[in-house]
């Protein structure tokens, strides 16, 4: 028998629902957070731009790929945290909520510029260049918005990135 307010006895609500998860929707609640499953739609492009070295016909899938900004993406989104998600987003300092969208403009210019130059096989690039420098770019500019997200927006993602450029250029200086 569990002893009652002992660490493995669990309430449940008239609904059924474990008074663990009504606690962190209440948590939701009272301090919505960022989510980063709107990345997921960026590492799928970028799954599809490795993967499209190999085999030309990815490139049709990846010409199928659309971009959504965060509010799409959550205002259509069937999971439980994407009301939180969008009251995150809301409550963004503009110039924070602008650095982020500008990001995510840069992001989808990335993934339709690769995209095109891999359509266009004719063009003096390899595909293998195409996705080594896409690649890596989509990899760098993904985790720089999942710091953001992850920081619930506090990271200034301006400051964070010409820093990261001062530091590539004092590196290729010292070379």
């Amino acid at each position: 028998m569990i002893a009652p307010g002992s660490e493995h006895e669990t309430t449940a609500s008239a609904t059924g629902v474990r008074a663990e998860e009504e606690d962190a929707g209440a948590d939701m609640a009272k301090h919505p957070r960022l989510s980063t499953d709107y990345l997921n739609r960026y590492a799928e492009a970028l799954m599809l731009i490795d993967l499209a070295a190999d085999d030309p016909d990815i490139v049709q899938d990846l010409q199928a790929w659309r971009s959504l900004t965060y509010r799409e993406h959550f205002e259509t989104s069937p999971l439980r945290i994407a009301p939180s998600a969008l009251e995150a987003y809301d409550r963004l300092a503009p110039e924070r909520k602008a650095a982020f969208e500008d990001l995510c403009r840069a992001m989808t210019r990335l993934v339709t510029t690769a995209t095109a130059l891999l359509a266009d096989r004719t063009d003096r690039l390899d595909a293998i260049t195409i996705v080594e420098v896409a690649g890596d770019a989509l990899r760098r500019q993904i985790a720089r918005a999942t710091e953001f997200i992850n920081a619930n927006g506090t990271v200034d993602i301006v400051a964070t990135e010409m820093r990261e450029l001062q530091a590539e250029v004092d590196a290729l200086l010292r070379r």
